[in-house]
């Protein structure tokens, strides 16, 4: 990847955790951690990765997408509104009474929203029988779904994933966000999934672990992704819950907190620095 197109993503990726802070704020709840976690893998799948048109957002080509860890939908939603599903100003009508933009994804409410989610463990599910019909139906679009760390404890995950190697689904690609942090505390402490890339192999899937917040291999495991065949593929991308917000990275109460309004422009200011940063090099 050549300079100019990383710090464009890296931008990209700024004004995403942006977006997800000030809807969680204007919410006064939801979930701020895990969008900032994986908001660098969200960027790379709607502005490289995915085939995706946001004017023709039910294209029976497009490649899928599935948010399994539904409630990190702040950091989808401010990714769908950059790419131009919908403008920036529905972020601030997060969480409110008959906005679009809800605590999960919607797939009737939404554009751009391929599957409703919300439920740990199910969203996986889904994205599994998308990539059986593109086989059944002989379509080209890949299926891509992004799960937590502390959500793959859930037994529905490994059920999917047996179904998945089953079937031979390589047009299949899960990415793990693992941020080693959940609601309750340490995902090692809670759930205890380690070796979660070892679990992967063992039940039939090309697995990858990555830096999920380097641009450079986010795209050299995303493009090896797209060369495995007969099995589905896993990335593990190691990141940082709460990412380039200063009080916000490896703290736990973020996972599910909204910040006030000092907190608020304390997270912009931080987030600011990171954009201006970028834009200056």
């Amino acid at each position: 990847m050549d300079k100019l197109e990383k710090k464009a993503l890296q931008i990209t990726a700024c004004k995403v955790r942006m977006g997800a802070v000030t809807g969680v704020f204007n919410a006064k709840s939801g979930h701020p951690g895990g969008s900032l976690s994986a908001a660098d893998l969200f960027t790379y799948l709607y502005f490289k990765e995915m085939n995706v048109d946001p004017k023709n957002p039910k294209d029976e080509n497009r490649d899928r997408f599935v948010l399994s860890k539904g409630h990190c939908a702040p950091g989808l939603y401010a990714t769908l509104a950059l790419k131009g599903y919908f403008p920036m100003e529905e972020l601030k009508k997060l969480r409110h009474i008959g906005a679009m933009l809800q605590g999960h994804p919607d797939m009737k409410g939404t554009p751009g929203i391929d599957m409703s989610t919300g439920s740990l463990g199910q969203g996986v599910s889904a994205a599994c029988g998308m990539a059986l019909a593109a086989k059944l139906d002989g379509k080209p679009y890949r299926v891509y779904s992004v799960l937590g760390d502390g959500e793959i404890e859930e037994g529905q995950v490994w059920e999917a994933a047996m179904f998945a190697a089953h079937h031979k689904l390589d047009n299949l690609c899960l990415v793990i966000d693992s941020n080693g942090l959940q609601i309750d505390g340490p995902v090692c402490e809670v759930g205890g999934p380690e070796p979660i890339d070892e679990k992967f192999r063992a039940f039939g899937f090309d697995v990858q672990v990555i830096n999920g917040h380097d641009f450079d291999e986010i795209e050299d495991a995303f493009a090896h992704a797209k060369t495995v065949k007969c099995k589905p593929s896993a990335i593990i991308a190691k990141t940082i819950k709460g990412k380039d917000v200063s009080f916000m990275e490896n703290q736990v109460k973020w996972h599910g907190s909204a910040p006030n309004a000092e907190q608020y422009e304390t997270a912009m200011q931080d987030l600011n620095r990171v954009l201006s940063g970028l834009e200056a090099e």
